[in-house]
């Protein structure tokens, strides 16, 4: 008898309300220019009120409206897949088990925020959306998804990206979105940071900084702001992949000792991990690793800082892990990864100690790529390999010690369009890149004199 390889759940199982970890979780709040906390108020040239309320909210359950469910079932609920395939390569004892997020129309997880976001603001009356875009994977959703609304969308690429991944522009176009180059000649930022240097490969921070530039300078009042990562409601909408997982797991009697995730800014890491946040501060062994570049040591490397989440200090002081607001990454492949701060819920949960971070390698992430594409079949995202690097590691430890582990990871995007950085490998050509602490020392004088968060410990 072949045994199960996936795990499916039917539409009407699909989960119907988003877990909010801020129900359960103790929070810095962020800060404004004059250091008290920031209202929603002051937050609503940027986001629609209604969306606002999400980011405040300490509701541990939201209802997802059905316009989004109806959108979500284009591809919801995800398979969760056994990769058997790589255990047999590994020969662990460990079972290995991914969320594959990357069968949505754009090719990742990005959608699931992108659709409740562009819904909440067609909603409030907005007729028009700017964002920001590293790989291309966050402007590609967002463009889907305002194509299903009847929102326009303008993306902000980071150049480095824009230049290596061509076909993410044309999937943006294909659904209306407009995409150009990030630093622009069109905004202040963006005119900035070239005359810094006009040779600049941009970075996420910047490109935040020009597309809230664009929304809040609009003089219809009609435009709005879109983040892919880093806040509370992104987060929130991503946990419908954990949840989604857990029901999947319990259908086979499994439970996860180890999960894994890539984190950039933290959104598909949140979405798997943070409904099983709960059980480990209840008790449950659980080790929770988000992982990111040895080129951009976020969680790994910078401290827990306040920090603005965009170059130019638009944004609100965040409490987070940070490299500086006006650092540089060096430009890896992992367009997604390339962001010098972290989620606060994130930072948080790694203050405590509930999330232990890793960084890998770009040879590494590589290599495990190849390896899970000659195993799984599925080419990942260079951002989801460094994900699987890790996975791979703790499988090779499982086999050490000859424990039967079961490792959850998610498999956050396909890289159908990062084959040129897959040539590049293949030909010798990636190199691996790693910050020293004098690099990352100098980047972090930039937030000298900003208040220090307080070391809160969550009450459950």
């Amino acid at each position: 008898m072949m045994e199960q390889r996936k795990v499916y759940l039917r539409e009407d199982e699909m989960p119907r309300q988003w877990y909010n970890i801020l129900a359960d979780i103790a929070m810095n709040p962020p800060l404004g220019p004059d250091g008290n906390p920031v209202s929603p108020d002051q937050l609503s040239p940027v986001f629609p009120m209604n969306l606002i309320e999400q980011e405040v909210s300490t509701q541990r359950w939201i209802d997802i409206p059905e316009p989004v469910l109806g959108v979500l079932k284009i591809w919801r609920p995800s398979p969760l897949v056994r990769a058997r395939n790589l255990e047999k390569a590994l020969g662990t004892p460990a079972r290995i088990y991914f969320k594959n997020e990357s069968l949505s129309p754009a090719g990742s997880h990005k959608p699931n925020t992108a659709v409740p976001q562009a819904y909440y603001n067609k909603e409030f009356g907005i007729e028009r959306l700017t964002t920001e875009t590293g790989a291309g994977q966050w402007g590609s959703a967002l463009s889907f998804a305002c194509s299903q609304f009847g929102v326009e969308c303008k993306i902000y690429m980071v150049r480095v990206s824009f230049d290596q991944k061509p076909y993410r522009k044309s999937m943006m176009a294909v659904w209306g979105g407009k995409c150009i180059p990030s630093p622009s000649p069109f905004t202040k930022a963006g005119r900035d940071a070239l005359e810094r240097d006009p040779n600049t490969p941009g970075s996420l921070g910047i490109a935040i900084s020009e597309a809230i530039e664009e929304a809040v300078s609009d003089p219809t009042g009609k435009t709005r702001y879109s983040l892919g990562s880093v806040l509370n409601h992104v987060m929130l909408h991503q946990t419908i992949i954990g949840l989604e997982a857990k029901k999947q797991m319990e259908k086979i009697n499994e439970y996860p000792d180890i999960i894994i995730a890539c984190a950039g800014g933290g959104s598909n890491f949140a979405g798997l991990a943070f409904p099983f946040v709960l059980d480990k501060m209840n008790g449950k062994q659980i080790e929770i690793y988000p992982v990111e570049p040895a080129g951009c040591p976020t969680l790994t490397k910078a401290p827990f800082v306040y920090d603005h989440g965009d170059t130019a200090k638009y944004t609100p002081l965040l409490p987070m892990h940070s490299l500086g607001h006006s650092f540089m990454p060096p430009p890896i492949h992992s367009g997604g990864l390339r962001y010098h701060g972290m989620a606060p819920t994130v930072s948080q949960l790694v203050t405590e100690g509930i999330f232990t971070p890793k960084s890998v390698k770009q040879k590494e992430v590589f290599e495990a790529g190849v390896l899970l594409a000659r195993t799984e079949g599925i080419i990942p995202a260079p951002e989801t390999s460094h994900a699987l690097a890790a996975v791979i590691d703790e499988a090779k430890k499982a086999k050490e010690e000859g424990k039967e582990k079961v490792i959850l990871f998610n498999w956050s995007g396909h890289g159908l369009l990062d084959l040129t950085a897959y040539e590049k490998f293949l030909s010798g050509g990636i190199m691996d890149i790693e910050l020293t602490d004098k690099e990352i020392t100098e980047a972090e004088k930039i937030f000298a004199g900003h208040p220090k968060p307080q070391l809160l410990k969550s009450h459950k």
